[in-house]
Parts: C-alpha cells; structure tokens; sequence
C-alpha cells in the first residue's frame, strides 16, 4: 500500500497548508519523463518517512491553480511545506539522497 497522499487545487489547503507535518508536494505530470523516474523514490521516502513528512503528489495537468500560485515552471518540481509556508524546492530528477538531506533538514 502507498503512503502517498494525491491532491488537487481544492484539497491543497486543508492536506498541505494546515497539516501538523511537513508535506512534499510532488508537482508532476502523465508525460514527464523524470517525473516517472522519481517517482518510485518519492514512494519509498514516503515509507520510509512515514509519521515524519507527509509525501504527496500533484498533477499540474489536471490543477493548474496551486503550481502556479506557487511558481512551478518546470517539473518536477518538489516543494516542501512546513507550517503552511514553502521552506525548500528541489527542481529536476535528483538522487534519493539528495532528497533525503532536504528533507532531514526541517525534521
């Protein structure tokens, strides 16, 4: 089972801005090539992180809204929100562990 959480323009508030954790918003869409490559990385971070960092996923595709408000231009794009506000953004495919670093940061 997947400790993902998927999102969209209405749900982004309440699942992101208000969560106790900090959440990775993984800004991707269908026919982006890196995006599948992180992709299975992202899903295990977001077991092995589990109770920690919250780790979701939204298609900017299907909600225009929210990437934009937020100035994704590229993707992927991971933003991580901490209290309601972006405190890190890793653009492009990059190595788990990378991510990893990022994410220890703020824990």
């Amino acid at each position: 089972m997947s400790n993902l959480t998927y999102l969209n323009d209405a749900s982004f508030p309440v699942d992101v801005l208000q969560s106790d954790l900090p959440v990775l918003v993984d800004f991707w869409a269908e026919w982006c090539g890196p995006c599948r490559m992180i992709a299975p990385i992202l899903e295990q971070i977001a077991d092995e992180y589990q109770g920690k960092i919250k780790i979701a996923k939204m298609n900017v595709d299907e909600n225009p809204l929210t990437p934009t408000q937020y100035g994704v231009r590229g993707i992927p794009t991971l933003l991580l929100f901490k209290g309601g506000k972006p405190v890190e953004q890793i653009i492009g495919a990059v190595p788990k562990a990378h991510i990893t670093s990022k994410l220890d940061a703020h824990l």
